[in-house]
């Protein structure tokens, strides 16, 4: 089709010549001339600015302006949050009844956003028989070669224990047992690069007037001490460091699970152990840094936890996002700060102690120096000592949530407001006399010995390690039918039940059900998933600038605003050739990280200069600045944005909503024929914007489309994102949601196609034939399977050109 375009080019100038010397033979001079190039618009020669619109004088990168202006309208937002919050509380102080009543529709938010679902029991591993949780219990774990008992003094007994929490998963640590009736129960969590015996005494590393689990041992309590995820790093070669928090975090997260999921729920299971030993018993949970905020979060979800001690973790969250990512929590600042979350477990006991964080932690963790923003430099957040000041205020802050005396609480440091070493002392016994222990809680000189002699602290780390990903990657295995059961089977539960047939031809189905009941899915996706942008838009006061003039076609640079501070900049190229009162399509072509829209349109790139040709072709073409340059710059724009409940594409459908108005508002443009090719980033690009904004008549995705699930989070093929740099990459809970099939699906009835060089290595050849299949056999299914295309070719990472364009032509009816 493409090779004859010149030709048709040629006869079509021709035939306007001609009638342009039919209108001099027929009609007087006079009548011919016309208004002027200030009345109406010569294509053949634009001025320096494009009609209609402002100077660009900015002479400062405008992909830098754009990013910068993004971090600022976030930060506002994330430092207005606190005043926002209290639109999503409705607190009811009448009774305790009362007041757990008004605050549960907030606990089950903040389940589902640190990933405890109740889904479990659905959860299909195979269509064979299906393996039970077991029953509550607490195993004793003994080599053949030892006792049971690890280690005895006059007081109490240590055992290593296991308890299982979901499929597959169980909780590890130490039992401490009192040798008299224990005063209560608790639940002590070490820091994750503590070890249980290390709180207990049992090895070296801790100070024994830090050892808060021994000491609580010691003054009568039956201690539990569970093992925490640690920030060992994982082997990835070059390919970029992850600790073991970090590696399940990544792949739960976009499974809509959390390490902090996870290990809430071992202190869970840990308490129904508990409860059911000694219904009567109290329990209470005391942690320290990363086990501080377990504890904390565990009390906030367990109203059965009557009294939480948090030590070296309570603090302001509003820089939350500048902490490591495994502490990234999908909307947790929009409904929850440490005040908000010490709300949820009012009228129970809380105390927070002012403790330091390990030297040798915070050097671990601090951000580079220099810190060169726009590379890659591995940087993920750090964890500090808080100012006490700040400790305070946020602390404080509770009593602007709660009336007075509601909740009995404490905040403990040292003298003149020094952090405290952890497990204070003074701490322990204020934590103690609410369940009931009012007296001193010393601790002796009788320190336990560990008589076990076949005992690897690494091997029981990874082994809880690897529990938590297969369980995660069985969560991934059955994505697939999970999000059938979401969103095709209940738009379309013909899909759903089929039955075994030998028949030649099924009838099509109407679509106009399936159209309609789509519209809430692109609502949940874009509000729930890709998160959302409420603000109304500024005008987009355009401002422009030439920057090419072509043979066939003038290019400009544009620069409209979206919201406050926040910009989008591209590149619009506009044939020569249009015609007075003529209305062109439009092709938005989208380049991939780390690109400018020069890569599409001048240069040697692996895009093939794909929007110069298309303008060669007589395609408008408007090629928009990429939010995805500048590595850390965009990947903490991300993080940042997480924290409100929103993502990269946030912003970037903003500025979509932005270039639609302004393109379909230009006089040489048809609104209803804008297109959109994206590859690389720029196809990720394709798949979630057309999804959302149905003002793109058609989308084509190239050198990305596929099983999208796995790409993010199956730790077995060597090139998902589990195995790069991209940390950015899971989106909370959309592996559980939508994959690329299902935003195909958000997309139909349009034109969709996909571009797949067979030697891409993003991702295997089958998993993208699979995913495409299911599109395929929707658009089939309404009898539309002529629109939609996938161009296999024999090439890489790159745009071909070819069957794209045709199908652009094809769909675009041009010319």
């Amino acid at each position: 089709m493409r090779s004859n375009w010149k030709l048709r080019k040629n006869m079509h100038n021709l035939f306007l010549c001609m009638m342009a010397l039919l209108v001099l033979i027929t009609k007087p001079l006079e009548a011919f001339q016309g208004p002027a190039l200030n009345q109406k618009l010569s294509y053949d020669s634009l001025p320096e600015v494009l009609p209609g619109t402002a100077p660009l004088t900015w002479q400062n990168h405008l992909s830098d302006t754009m990013m910068w202006g993004a971090h600022r309208l976030i930060e506002a937002k994330i430092d207005q949050s606190a005043q926002n919050r209290s639109q999503l509380w409705n607190y009811e102080f009448g009774s305790k009844e009362s007041y757990q009543q008004s605050i549960e529709p907030n606990r089950r938010r903040f389940m589902q956003y640190i990933g405890i679902t109740n889904s479990e029991v659905d959860t299909s591993y195979s269509a064979g028989p299906q393996p039970n949780i077991a029953p509550v219990t607490m195993q004793k774990v003994a080599d053949v070669k030892d006792s049971e008992v690890i280690a005895e003094t006059s007081k109490y007994r240590i055992y290593r224990v296991r308890w299982p929490v979901l499929k597959g998963v169980y909780g590890d640590g130490l039992l401490i047992q009192p040798k008299v009736k224990p005063v209560a129960n608790i639940i002590a969590i070490p820091d994750a690069d503590q070890t249980p015996e290390q709180v207990i005494g049992l090895a070296p590393g801790i100070p024994a007037e830090s050892q808060f689990a021994r000491r609580l041992g010691e003054n009568g309590f039956q201690v539990l001490v569970p093992l925490l995820i640690s920030r060992s790093e994982v082997d990835l070669a070059s390919r970029g460091k992850q600790t073991y928090r970090e590696w399940i975090y990544r792949q739960a997260f976009h499974m809509g699970r959390h390490i902090i999921g996870y290990e809430v729920q071992k202190i869970k299971a840990a308490v129904d152990w508990f409860k059911a030993s000694d219904s009567q018993a109290k329990v209470g949970v005391a942690g320290y840094c990363e086990g501080g905020l377990i504890a904390f979060y565990a009390a906030a979800v367990d109203t059965r936890i009557e009294a939480v001690m948090v030590s070296g973790y309570f603090d302001s969250r509003q820089r939350v996002w500048d902490e490591p990512i495994y502490r990234n929590v999908w909307g947790l600042l929009t409904e929850f700060g440490d005040a908000e979350l010490a709300s949820l477990i009012a009228p129970r006991a809380l105390i927070v102690e002012h403790s330091k964080i390990p030297e040798e932690l915070e050097r671990a963790t601090a951000k580079p120096v220099p810190y060169l923003a726009a590379t890659y430099t591995g940087y993920k957040g750090s964890i500090k000592t808080p100012e006490f000041e700040q400790v305070q205020q946020e602390f404080n802050r509770i009593d602007d949530l709660l009336k007075p005396d509601w909740q009995q609480r404490t905040l403990i440091a040292g003298g003149g407001n020094i952090p405290l070493r952890f497990g204070s002392q003074q701490a322990l016994e204020e934590f103690a006399s609410q369940l009931g222990h009012n007296q001193t809680l010393a601790i002796s000189a009788e320190v336990p010995e560990d008589n076990r002699t076949a005992f690897d602290p690494e091997s029981r780390q990874m082994s809880q390690v690897k529990e938590i990903e297969d369980h995660i990657q069985w969560l991934l295995r059955d994505s697939d039918y999970q999000r059938n059961r979401f969103f095709l089977y209940q738009v379309m539960p013909e899909f759903g039940q089929k039955k075994w047939s030998t028949k030649s031809y099924h009838p099509y189905f109407s679509p106009e059900s399936f159209i309609e009941q789509g519209k809430t899915y692109r609502t949940y996706f874009w509000e729930e998933v890709l998160g959302k942008f409420y603000d109304h838009p500024l005008p987009p006061n355009a401002r422009t600038r030439k920057i090419y003039d072509r043979e066939l076609w003038t290019g400009f640079e544009v620069v409209l605003d979206v919201h406050d501070s926040f910009v989008s900049p591209g590149v619009i190229l506009i044939p020569k050739d249009i015609q007075p009162g003529e209305r062109r399509p439009v092709v938005v072509t989208q380049h991939g990280r780390n690109g400018v829209p020069q890569t599409l349109i001048e240069g040697n790139t692996s895009y093939y200069n794909m929007a110069a040709k298309l303008a060669d072709q007589g395609f408008v073409v408007y090629v928009p600045n990429g939010l995805f340059r500048g590595e850390d710059q965009y990947r903490w724009l991300d993080r940042k944005a997480n924290t409100l409940k929103k993502t990269l594409f946030s912003f970037i459908i903003a500025q979509h909503q932005q270039m639609l108005e302004w393109l379909g508002g230009l006089e040489f443009v048809d609104k209803d024929r804008i297109a959109f090719y994206g590859k690389s980033y720029g196809g990720e690009t394709a798949m979630r914007v057309p999804a959302v904004l149905e003002g793109y008549c058609l989308s084509i995705c190239s050198a990305d489309f596929g099983d999208w699930s796995r790409k993010v989070a199956d730790t077995h093929y060597y090139n998902s994102f589990m195995n790069t740099i991209e940390w950015e990459m899971p989106y909370f809970n959309m592996g559980s949601t939508f994959s690329y099939a299902e935003m195909a699906y958000l997309i139909f009835p349009r034109p969709f196609m996909v571009e797949r060089g067979r030697h891409d290595l993003v991702q295997p050849d089958e998993w993208v034939g699979y995913e495409y299949a299911k599109v395929a056999h929707l658009y089939h299914q309404f009898n539309m399977l002529d629109k939609t295309e996938i161009e296999f070719f024999n090439g890489g990472h790159a745009s071909r050109n070819d069957g794209t364009f045709d199908f652009l032509h094809k769909h675009l009816n041009w010319p």
